[in-house]
């Protein structure tokens, strides 16, 4: 279904972010929420068609009464046929320094079946009695969208490709846990074919950060690798750095969805979208915190969980789902997070629970809650779950920026979705939604939430094809602890499979840019001479800068227009465009030229450059991709700078730097996380 709920999206720049929702066919909008608004006459006379004939319908992705969600002629019952055309995956080549490896993949996104259905109108039902004729007899309301799928989702979609089942045969299998992370990383033999080095500390800095850095490296070291981890999972006795302080000069940060409606044009005059503040954030605090590991999962949960950005409503509503939602729980529980996410006004408005009523339910929320948010598309529900949970949530929606229940629009009657059922019988508005929220508590709990969430995580920090065996034990973990994140995370590092997996994870176009940032010690402060618009500081329009350089590669922040949020593995970004853009952003910041930021000049990076070209180059690469290269690789570098690993040289290398520090900075060794 997220390939069909792309909510309203209008281009955005630095004029403004004046805009409402509910976009009309030529493009102009009405500010409201209700389906059945007011007549309205844009250019060229054109007005919304007449409000549907009396009784209850449904409403799909494509909005209320839309063309192709009427019933069959003749037999009253809805059409669950799925009518979207295949997705095809990017097929690209990425060619690896020295290697010349090209890896090619891709596969089909088939696409989740549409639900389309008339309801009763009886005050009071029961929605457990779908007639069972409902549907077609390929697509009836009580499979399961597994059966009728080709694959179960998004990152297992690219992964049954050529390309996928040959990363599979180079995957750790099997594995153990250990009683600390520190026995387990030093009992844990590599045996996968790498490129990188075997060293724990570096594939800890690697994995549990956005790029090593060498006070990240020094750091582990010093503390252990239990103590740094022990900090880590406790972000917030992490003291903030000067960047995150820095934070203040984007003004809209701090302020609530109400606040920034009210100073809408003050904000609009001084140039401030408070989406791309949201944004800009993030990126900083990739780049710059020391709470390296919540920021991993901030972005992990902006996938899981997700929300775009670019969204009508998300430059009021974005950054405070982004504060209350994401980052108050990323390590505490997932339960609690899906709920408040069910609350809260951007992923209401974002995925239109908003339009949603008895009498015209919209279907969008509430599969994604099974689809992309709990239980995933194998995790056993049905189409008719589906229908009976939007049935149930009703009467959720927003008004004057804040979470409002509303009785008059709430469907009362028996559900039964998965297992849970309730009567759903009360007219108390408090108790209505009550049993929302029991509801969307039981998904987050469900065992197929449990293997879901650790499939991802495994994914996310293990390997693209994660054994089952880790899978299974970060599930129980889950399960055990309630939907506890913490000691989910705890229990992977505690595993010998995470240990085991050195080079199993490509970095995707945004991790790659900040760990090019990291790793060449960028500065957040303004370079000498810096001359600004004077309307925003230098540090406001660097990350501007970057956010728009990501945008280009493809991923930024909460950058999917769609709720599935971006792929996790490494055929889903093989794009040979757009590794070489980043490796022009890595010559561009080798030189200095966004001035918005400090920089060490590249002669500087090593601190007691050695005479000879061949020991120069070790020293570079281990300052900059934290290991040596390969003889086969280093010749290949010295070849950039015209140089034998003899030749006397400088502290510039003989004026080929830059040139060769950019050139680490494209082998395997820094793609590979």
């Amino acid at each position: 279904m997220a390939d069909r709920n792309v909510p309203p999206r209008r281009s955005r720049d630095d004029r403004g972010w004046d805009g409402y929702q509910n976009p009309l066919p030529d493009r102009y909008h009405v500010d409201t929420a209700s389906p059945y608004a007011a007549p309205y006459a844009g250019p060229g006379g054109y007005a919304p068609p007449a409000p549907p004939a009396p009784g209850p319908q449904w409403v799909g992705p494509d909005g209320l009464g839309a063309a192709g969600y009427a019933p069959p002629p003749g037999t009253g019952l809805p059409d669950l046929d799925d009518d979207d055309e295949p997705r095809t995956g990017r097929r690209r080549a990425l060619a690896a320094l020295g290697a010349a490896a090209v890896v090619a993949g891709g596969a089909a996104l088939a696409m989740s079946p549409q639900v389309r259905g008339l309801f009763g109108d009886d005050p009071v039902g029961d929605a457990t009695g779908t007639v069972t004729t409902d549907g077609t007899a390929a697509r009836p309301s009580g499979q399961q969208p597994s059966t009728v799928r080709t694959y179960t989702e998004q990152n297992e979609s690219y992964m049954g490709s050529r390309a996928g089942a040959a990363l599979k045969r180079n995957s750790p299998s099997g594995g153990r846990l250990f009683a600390s992370p520190a026995a387990a990383a030093s009992a844990t033999p590599v045996t996968v074919k790498t490129v990188l080095a075997k060293d724990p500390i570096r594939h800890l800095a690697s994995r549990a950060t956005f790029g090593a850095t060498p006070k990240v490296l020094a750091d582990i070291r010093r503390l252990g690798i239990d103590d740094w981890l022990r900090e880590q999972l406790a972000p917030e006795k992490i003291a903030p750095t000067k960047a995150e302080l820095k934070l203040a000069e984007l003004p809209s940060l701090k302020l609530t969805p109400q606040q920034l409606r009210d100073q809408r044009d003050q904000l609009n005059e001084r140039g401030v979208d408070p989406a791309r503040e949201t944004i800009d954030a993030t990126i900083a605090r990739q780049i710059w915190s020391d709470r390296q590991l919540f920021e991993v999962m901030v972005d992990f949960w902006n996938d899981f969980l997700h929300v775009a950005a670019d969204f009508d409503g998300g430059e009021i509503y974005r950054n405070a789902f982004d504060r209350d939602v994401i980052r108050k729980h990323a390590l505490g529980s997932y339960p609690d997070m899906l709920v408040a996410a069910n609350k809260h006004p951007a992923l209401l408005l974002y995925l239109n629970q908003n339009d949603s009523r008895k009498d015209a339910v919209n279907e969008n929320l509430a599969r994604e809650n099974l689809e992309l948010y709990s239980v995933g598309v194998d995790g056993g529900y049905t189409e008719k779950d589906v229908r009976q949970a939007a049935l149930l949530q009703t009467g959720r929606g927003v008004e004057n920026t804040r979470y409002v229940f509303r009785a008059d629009r709430h469907y009362l009657g028996k559900v039964k979705i998965l297992g849970f059922s309730h009567a759903n019988n009360s007219a108390d508005p408090k108790a209505a939604d009550k049993v929302i929220d029991q509801y969307i508590r039981y998904l987050a709990l469900h065992p197929s939430t449990a293997a879901y969430v650790a499939r991802n995580l495994a994914t996310r920090f293990v390997s693209d094809t994660p054994p089952k065996s880790l899978v299974d034990r970060l599930a129980k973990a889950y399960t055990t602890n309630r939907g506890q994140i913490g000691p989910v995370l705890a229990t992977m590092f505690r595993s010998s499979e995470f240990w085991a997996a050195v080079g199993q994870k490509v970095r995707r176009p945004m991790e790659y840019l900040v760990a090019t940032y990291r790793t060449l010690g960028v500065g957040p402060n303004a370079s000498p001479g810096f001359k600004g618009d004077g309307r925003r500081t230098a540090f406001a329009q660097g990350l501007r800068q970057v956010q728009d350089k990501l945008r280009q590669l493809g991923q930024y922040p909460m950058g999917k227009p769609t709720p599935d949020g971006y792929a996790d593995v490494y055929v889903a970004w093989t794009s040979a465009g757009t590794m070489v853009d980043g490796w022009n952003e890595a010559g561009d910041l080798l030189a200095g030229w966004r001035t918005e930021f400090t920089y060490a000049k590249p002669e500087r990076l090593v601190a007691k450059p050695p005479a000879t070209a061949g020991a120069y180059v070790d020293a570079l690469a281990l300052r900059l991709v934290h290991q040596k290269l390969s003889a086969r690789e280093k010749a290949l570098v010295l070849g950039v700078a015209g140089v034998t690993a003899g030749t006397k040289v400088d502290a510039t290398l003989n004026g080929a730097i830059a040139a060769v520090a950019r050139t680490i900075l494209a082998s395997p060794q820094h793609h590979l996380r």
